[in-house]
């Protein structure tokens, strides 16, 4: 891997953190999955399988 590489990569990592620990700030869980399957980091840090009831209220459109 190159210099260029390993920077953008550092880069994308840090703004991904910051992004993770804005939506727990915000209340917001953080989704993750793993094998085909999803898991929720909700704000207080539990990790679940179950769907958090502000995804459920959300229509895609």
């Amino acid at each position: 891997m190159n210099e260029f590489e390993l920077m953008v990569l550092k880069i994308a990592a840090k703004a991904t953190k910051e992004a993770q620990e804005k939506n727990l700030k915000n209340g917001i869980a953080n989704v993750y999955s793993k094998n085909g399957q999803s898991f929720f980091q909700l704000p207080n840090g539990t990790i679940t399988q179950e769907e958090p009831q502000q995804y459920k209220d959300v229509l895609l459109k």
